[in-house]
C-alpha cells in the first residue's frame, strides 16, 4: 500500500519540511550530474560505511552519519523517501516547532544509522538515504495521530484502487513489515550483506526511536480547539 495524502491539516506552513527536502533534491541533482566514477568516489567517501565506521570511529566518520542521510542511490529512492517526508512531516513540525523538528529529523537519522551499524558493523557498502530519518518522523506521527486517515493506493492488475486507512494500522503494517524483513535479513547482515541492498534495521530503530522521542520534542501548546480529541497524542 502505497501512501497518496493523510487528511490531517496543517496549521502552520512546514517550511523546515520543505527545506529539508528541497536539500535532498539539490544534492540528488548534483549526484545524476556525475560521472559513474566520481559519483562513485562521493558515496563511498560521504556514506556511511558501518566497518570503516566501526574500526576507524573518528569526527570524519561521524560526520558521514550525517552526509549520508542527503544522499540517494537513485530515482526511486529519492522519490519514496521525499514522498513519505510530504506526507507525514508536516504534521510532525507542526506539532514541533519549526527548530526542534529539524532536531528531531537529525536525531532520529543517527539513532537510525547507529542500529543498522551495530547490526551489521562488517558491511562495506555505504549507506545513504533519509529513509532512517524519515522513519523516526514515522514513529512520531504515529504518536502524535494514531486516528488520523491515510489514503493509500492499492496495486491491481487493472487499475489501481484508493483506500483509507487509519493512520495507526497503516504505521503498524509498515513497522512490522520493516521488522520482518529485517529478521530475514539478520544473518546477511551479519555478515556484512544488505538484503536487497536496503539497510532495514535504520528504519526499524528510526521509527521506535521517533515513537519514543517524539513527545518529548513536541511543544506544549496553551489550547486545545484547533485539532480535533481524536487526533491528540496516546
Amino acid at each position: 500500500m502505497f501512501p497518496v495524502r493523510d487528511t490531517t491539516p496543517s496549521r502552520n506552513a512546514p517550511i523546515v519540511n520543505w527545506l529539508i527536502i528541497a536539500v535532498n533534491i539539490i544534492v540528488f541533482l548534483y549526484e545524476v550530474s556525475l560521472s559513474d566514477h566520481t559519483l562513485e568516489q562521493l558515496l563511498t567517501t560521504l556514506g556511511l560505511v558501518p566497518a570503516r565506521f566501526a574500526h576507524h570511529f573518528g569526527v570524519g566518520q561521524m560526520l558521514t552519519v550525517f552526509s549520508s542521510m542527503f544522499l540517494h542511490g537513485g530515482f526511486a529512492h529519492i522519490i519514496g523517501n521525499m514522498w513519505f517526508l510530504h506526507i507525514f512531516g508536516d504534521n510532525v513540525e507542526d506539532r514541533m516547532g519549526h527548530l526542534r523538528y529539524l532536531v528531531f529529523y537529525l536525531v532520529s537519522g543517527v539513532a537510525a544509522a547507529m542500529l543498522q551499524v551495530a547490526v551489521a558493523p562488517q558491511a562495506n557498502v555505504p549507506m545513504i538515504g533519509a529513509s532512517g530519518a524519515i522513519a523516526g518522523i514515522l514513529g512520531a506521527y504515529w504518536r502524535f495521530f494514531p486516528n488520523a486517515t491515510v489514503i493509500t493506493m492499492v496495486p491491481t492488475f487493472v487499475v489501481p484502487s484508493f483506500i483509507e486507512v487509519k493512520a495507526v494500522f497503516y504505521l503498524a503494517f509498515w513497522f512490522v513489515f520493516q521488522f520482518l524483513t529485517g529478521m530475514l535479513a539478520l544473518g546477511g547482515a551479519q555478515s556484512g550483506h544488505l538484503e536487497g541492498g536496503v539497510a532495514w534495521w535504520a528504519h526499524i530503530g528510526g521509527f521506535i526511536v521517533g515513537l519514543i522521542l517524539a513527545q518529548v520534542f513536541a511543544r506544549q501548546r496553551k489550547q486545545r480547539p484547533w485539532y480535533p480529541d481524536e487526533y491528540f497524542p496516546w
